[in-house]
């Protein structure tokens, strides 16, 4: 079940939002640090994560769920954000070249279909990276964080989700070895603990990030399609499909 937008604006409005902002957004930006010329497509909840990208991607458009209901992005100026069904995203087929999936995965209840709405709006080189809670974190068991809700994934867990559905995990990130806290002291040391939590406590973070590829199939150079063998029906077996006629029947008048 999807977290009320306002419950999600007003968290990331609150001293620790803005440092989880920043923690993750770091974490971002260092798998995408060039989106010139692209279409960037946030989903779920993403806005906190996607204003780095105003001004250099060549678009920047985000859609939240009927569920969570949509609030208004960017604050400063002209509206980028839409309100839709999760499972019919209003844009064309291989439209976007990156998608960026937060508060989404863990909060679906109909992830096949989300998943194939992601395939389908992506391009053929196009990469998609969800964030999710950690199951091994402490953030994955506070409530009082939006990562608290929902199904928490670990690393391994998400990239086999990808796999069942047609994308290939690229690489994987981490960020938020902070604790859930409101302490300001603890809250204005969470560079240091990016830090250490990053080189020595890898499993225990946060959030987990995989950023993956669309697999597309396609045959190999070289190999031909094997011709189907026709298949013999007697006569009387089967009636012919609507509107063809075999030889030496009339036509219905």
């Amino acid at each position: 079940m999807y977290s009320d937008v306002i419950d999600l604006r007003e968290f990331y409005e609150t001293s620790l939002g803005l440092v989880v902002r920043r923690m993750v957004r770091r974490q971002i930006r260092m798998l995408w640090p060039d989106t010139q010329g692209q279409i960037i497509l946030g989903l779920g909840y993403a806005t906190p994560f996607l204003r780095p990208f105003l001004g250099e991607a060549e678009r920047v458009i985000a859609c939240m769920p009927a569920e969570q209901g949509v609030a208004h992005w960017p604050p400063d100026g002209r509206g980028l954000v839409a309100l839709s069904e999760e499972t019919e995203l209003p844009l064309p087929d291989m439209s976007v070249d990156r998608v960026l999936l937060v508060h989404g995965l863990e909060a679906t209840e109909q992830l096949g279909e989300l998943m194939r709405e992601i395939w389908r709006v992506l391009n053929g080189s196009g990469r998609l990276l969800v964030v999710v809670p950690n199951r091994r974190s402490l953030w994955a068991r506070s409530d009082r964080t939006p990562f608290g809700h929902g199904k928490p994934y670990s690393s391994n867990q998400l990239n086999q989700m990808l796999r069942q559905h047609q994308f290939v995990p690229e690489r994987v990130a981490r960020a938020l070895w902070l604790p859930p806290t409101r302490s300001r002291f603890l809250l204005s040391t969470a560079p240091v603990w990016e830090e250490v939590g990053a080189r020595w406590f890898q499993r225990v973070a946060g959030t987990v990030m995989v950023e993956a590829s669309k697999q597309i199939y396609q045959l190999s150079r070289g190999k031909k399609l094997r011709a189907r063998r026709p298949v013999l029906v007697p006569v009387g077996a089967a009636q012919p499909a609507l509107g063809v006629r075999r030889e030496g029947e009339e036509q219905p008048g």
